[in-house]
């Protein structure tokens, strides 16, 4: 049966740490749903309404134009093995780009990447678990390390290039915010 919180509590935050993986969805005003997976040990919880997650450079910048058209975000966990369990965390957010002022104290939080291209901030307006007992089971393998090596191979000014190629600009035509 599904339960909402209103904050992260030390049960749901050991719950978020624990998983390998987890989906970010966002939707601006008129446009297509983005629904995408992270990994990479990509994300924090800074406290009981805050949490951040480290985006990697992608074929696209959907959250980024979705978060500058109108905010809204929904991160979701699912346990893929033990309990069942899905997470989702509603709020809003904002892009943290390099030279930002925040920028420095939140990479420190993260392990260094190639491809690092924000940080999204998100404030979290409410929880609400659902039981999960529909989701399959999992065994976790690793990490792919195929983004890693791709940015490694392209190097800065390659993917600076890249960046200004490809996500500047949202599949709908809606600005990223992304600077240069």
């Amino acid at each position: 049966m599904a339960k909402f919180y209103p904050a992260i509590n030390d049960d749901l935050r050991e719950f978020i740490t624990g998983q390998q993986m987890f989906f970010v969805a966002s939707a601006p005003h008129e446009g297509r749903v983005n629904l995408s997976p992270k990994g990479l040990d990509s994300l924090r919880v800074l406290n009981e309404k805050r949490v951040a997650y480290l985006d990697h450079i992608g074929s696209a910048n959907e959250t980024a134009a979705h978060l500058l058209d109108n905010g809204r975000l929904t991160l979701m966990f699912c346990s893929f093995a033990g309990d069942p369990l899905i997470l989702r965390l509603y709020g809003t957010g904002r892009s943290v780009q390099p030279g930002h002022a925040e920028w420095e104290e939140l990479t420190a939080l993260f392990p260094v990447m190639p491809g690092a291209r924000q940080i999204i901030m998100v404030e979290v307006e409410s929880l609400q678990t659902s039981c999960g007992a529909g989701v399959p089971l999992y065994k976790y393998q690793g990490q792919r390390d195929g983004l890693v090596r791709w940015a490694e191979k392209k190097g800065t000014e390659g993917m600076r290039a890249y960046r200004n190629e490809k996500n500047r600009v949202s599949i709908d035509g809606l600005p990223t915010g992304l600077e240069e």
